[in-house]
């Protein structure tokens, strides 16, 4: 049977989503089942997968906006094949304006944690709204979302809400700078921290998915104090301190990279720069926008056991909405405008839709048994996908943690970005286009991690596994 239930009503027809379509609405009561049942055509059964008003949509955004998006990544440049334009999502699913109806693993890329468009997130957010949107001042709200925040990651003693993670990522090394009077940091490479100047130096995300050189537009000043290093290679920082004495202010890293792919730390790599920055009065940065309150409820940090000076976060906290942090040490901190010189301010930060959102996801995850499950499903996908790969005889190789995962065409070990880039891409593309037409909806690159959700269920897994082997037994 093919249908499911959207916003508007009953839709009839959803070609891949046939295979799962009686669990995709759990609050789809029997009487709808047998109406939906009685209804579907022997054509509405044999309609084949298409993405024609995707097309149509995408063909007249490209009129519109750079690309046709507002996101290079959405634009499927590096695995081919029609982009497709999203309607709705609940749960684990997501729609698009076609009628497809896909199992989830982008999860608007992180955010949608505890699963999309939670019903007790929209109805706090009603009662919010009811309210006003924005006031341009403090509101109680803020408050409460700091206070979790604090309590939950270990570095965090203040925090500073802005909109997004590239903002929280220019705050942070500007306050990095001011508090330590140098200039020079170490970012690394294949590491993504936001779209400001001085990180789009060897960068991940959308940059590595596209193939871009460093963007034009950023003036060799702006990067003439970026120093770069291999991930996981603790030698090359050394080398760095010892050729710029005295000069470096901090280094930032993913604690867990998760834009050139899923790749993890090796323990004395994340152990080393800890020391390393301590011992030349540098500060350690964990941009922990993707793994804030996903590896643990206190982040890479608390995962790892190794506390950072200062911390980024954003996705999660704002549980689907737009915001970004930073916080870290108090005497840090207190270098931020109005209560230091470093100045930093943003018209809709703090605002108490992104707040109610974020109070009530961290609620959510605070719940015994959440990173439990998390971890549970997580393995259990990676396992079988990769499992799947080696009965088919592709050669691949991958991991996870709690609720975040990923995996590369390639025999590997992965440790770094140049080992990520030995994947084979042209297969992943096919994999990719295949797993869309199956019902799977996998983030469009190679070089970006996969997430989970406490929505998604062990069917789901079992599903996504079934298409998986499917699909690599004829690329």
């Amino acid at each position: 049977m093919a249908a499911t239930l959207t916003g508007s009503g009953i839709a009839l027809g959803f070609s891949c989503a046939a295979k799962f379509s009686k669990r995709s609405s759990s609050s789809s009561s029997s009487s709808n089942r047998r109406c939906i049942k009685m209804s579907v055509s022997v054509e509405e059964k044999t309609k084949k997968f298409t993405l024609q008003k995707s097309e149509e949509a995408f063909n007249a955004a490209k009129n519109l906006m750079p690309g046709g998006v507002n996101s290079p990544v959405r634009a499927f440049k590096s695995v081919g094949g029609q982009p497709v334009v999203m309607d709705s999502a609940k749960g684990s699913r997501i729609r698009d304006i076609d009628g497809n109806e896909y199992i989830d693993y982008v999860g608007s890329w992180g955010p949608a944690i505890i699963g999309h468009a939670d019903d007790e997130v929209l109805a706090a957010l009603a009662e919010t709204m009811k309210k006003g949107t924005s006031f341009g001042a403090p509101c109680l709200l803020e408050n409460v979302l700091a206070e979790m925040v604090i309590s939950a990651v270990p570095s965090i003693e203040m925090v500073r809400f802005v909109n997004s993670g590239t903002e929280a990522c220019m705050g942070v090394l500007r306050l990095a700078r001011a508090f330590t009077g140098k200039q020079k940091f170490i970012k690394f490479e294949g590491c993504y921290h936001g779209h400001a100047n001085s990180f789009l130096v060897k960068a991940g995300s959308g940059v590595a998915t596209l193939g871009l050189p460093d963007s034009p537009g950023v003036p060799k000043s702006a990067t003439s104090d970026t120093l770069t290093a291999p991930y996981n290679d603790i030698a090359a920082v050394e080398k760095l301190f010892e050729a710029n004495k005295g000069e470096i202010a901090a280094i930032i890293l993913e604690p867990v990279v998760g834009n050139s792919g899923f790749i993890t730390p090796k323990p004395e790599f994340i152990e080393g720069i800890r020391r390393i920055t301590k011992d030349n009065g540098a500060l350690l940065i964990f941009d922990e926008v993707m793994t804030g309150f996903r590896l643990a409820y206190g982040g890479a940090q608390e995962y790892f056991g190794i506390t950072p000076d200062l911390t980024t976060l954003g996705k999660i906290i704002g549980g689907g909405l737009p915001v970004g942090a930073y916080g870290g040490r108090r005497d840090i901190m207190e270098m931020v405008a109005p209560a230091g010189p470093m100045y930093q301010a943003g018209t809709l930060s703090g605002n108490p839709l992104a707040m109610t959102a974020g109070i009530h996801t961290l609620k959510r995850l605070s719940q015994p048994g959440t990173y439990e499950y998390l971890d549970k499903i997580t393995k259990e996908l990676t396992n079988g996908i990769l499992e799947a790969g080696k009965k088919t005889g592709h050669a691949m190789c991958g991991g996870y943690i709690s609720g975040m995962f990923g995996f590369f065409f390639t025999e590997g070990p992965v440790y770094d970005f140049s080992d990520a880039k030995k994947s084979d891409t042209e297969k992943f593309g096919k994999f990719f286009r295949g797993m869309l037409e199956e019902g799977v909806y996998l983030a469009p690159s190679q070089f970006e991690a996969g997430f989970t959700s406490l929505a998604h269920t062990s069917e789901d897994i079992q599903f996504t596994i079934a298409a998986a082997e499917k699909v690599l037994s004829r690329i």
